[in-house]
């Protein structure tokens, strides 16, 4: 099955707001076997919207809009779409009560441009949208699907996932059971991955494909599988995801759709330790990752920021001298760092990161991108020194990523 994306505004033709719905289904879409065939930016034009309508459904059977569904004279999708697939305007109670609810629950006042949001055409089906006042419209023409949703971000993606998807599954999927076994695999590259795989690979039934989702320094491995017979499907999978574990052993760290952060903390919780992070370069980014997932509170107590070394050394105990001697972005001064937060906030585990994020600070010795990692579990720390090239914030999120993969490679590795 095959989608297009179609992104509406002005402001995303000149820069000024970067796409992101149409990554985002594409994400969601291709576990359920769906390929984004194109994605398409148009103006606030309704000449170009329509234009770019025809294309996309003469090629795929599914088109996803967002943008241009605001209640200012600019927003044009909606009297584009009822132009496009006849009709007219009706007002729709049910729109209104979800209007009414939102600005109300926001404490803004109501006014006739908002109110106009409940006009919806009569030739669509009409969605709810729980996080905004503009209606998500479901079109149908010809055995094909449009679904025209808000570009905000934080609506299309959230509205997407609980509404639209569901939908759009049971549209298109009615007598098909779908299935999918996810595990997460650190300490080998993609390339011998897929050696070691391959017999696997050639011998899979036609209904049940692997898929490679690498990341930096680790891969999620993700079966999908797709049947009539739900009870039958289910058996296959569990037998391949055996069979899996059979072949890759200590390599898979984990067995669900999980992040990189999630990955250690369900090893924390499971083995009852706490986490502490000390970060220089990386300014809190690791703490933001590791509280992004719920329930992490079980395990993570807190971060100390220790960006000046004044920092670093009242509070982690890093004695002066060893930063005089060694430079701040060093070996010693990560390590203490680590052990001095495990010490600080009393915790089982800790991470530390001490580099160069850029765009300046460099030197010959130590150029930008330069970052040292500590990791701490128990007694044992270990440490590495990672040259990340590219932008500040790619630095900074490399260095989180590599910091975490550190504590995941501790954390397998260690038996205290």
């Amino acid at each position: 099955m095959t989608f297009t994306t179609i992104v509406i505004g002005d402001e995303l033709l000149i820069g000024q707001v970067a796409d992101t719905n149409s990554g985002f289904f594409a994400r969601h879409l291709a576990p359920y076997g769906w390929q984004a065939r194109q994605v398409i930016t148009v103006a606030d034009n309704a000449r170009q919207i329509e234009q770019a309508l025809n294309q996309a459904l003469e090629q795929t059977p599914v088109v996803l809009i967002t943008g241009g569904l605001g209640p200012t004279k600019d927003d044009i999708t909606k009297n584009t779409l009822c132009h496009f697939f006849g009709g007219t305007l009706r007002h729709d109670p049910e729109t209104e009560a979800n209007v009414r609810a939102i600005v109300a629950g926001r404490g803004l006042k109501l006014n006739e441009y908002t109110l106009s949001q409940a006009m919806v055409p009569t030739s669509c089906r009409v969605i709810q949208n729980r996080c905004g006042t503009a209606p998500i419209m479901w079109f149908e023409r010809d055995g094909k699907v449009v679904v025209s949703m808000p570009g905000v971000p934080y609506e299309a993606e959230t509205m997407f996932t609980a509404e639209v998807l569901p939908r759009l599954i049971r549209h298109f999927h009615r007598d098909m059971a779908i299935a999918f076994r996810h595990c997460v695999v650190v300490g080998i590259i993609e390339s011998a991955l897929a050696m070691r795989l391959d017999e696997f690979e050639r011998n899979l039934p036609e209904h049940i494909h692997l898929a490679y989702l690498p990341q930096p320094g680790w891969i999620k491995l993700r079966l999908t599988g797709n049947h009539p017979d739900a009870t039958a499907l289910d058996a296959e999978m569990t037998h391949l995801n055996d069979v899996l574990h059979d072949l890759l052993g200590d390599l898979i760290v984990a067995d669900n759709d999980l992040t990189l952060s999630a990955v250690v903390g369900e090893i924390l919780r499971r083995r009852n330790l706490t986490l502490a992070t000390a970060e220089s370069c990386t300014g809190g980014n690791i703490a933001r990752e590791i509280t992004r997932i719920a329930g992490s509170s079980d395990y993570f107590i807190g971060s100390v920021v220790s960006y000046n070394r004044r920092v670093k050394e009242s509070v982690l105990g890093v004695p002066a001298e060893i930063i005089d001697r060694e430079n701040v972005v060093s070996e010693p001064v990560a390590r203490l760092m680590a052990e001095g937060v495990a010490k600080y906030l009393n915790t089982d585990c800790a991470v530390a990161t001490t580099g160069v994020a850029g765009p300046s600070g460099g030197t010959p010795d130590i150029p930008v991108g330069t970052v040292w990692i500590a990791a701490r579990v128990g007694n044992r720390t270990i440490t590495q020194c990672r040259h990340i090239p590219g932008h500040r914030e790619r630095v900074i999120a490399r260095a989180t990523n590599d910091a975490l993969l550190l504590l995941l490679n501790l954390l397998t590795h260690n038996d205290s």
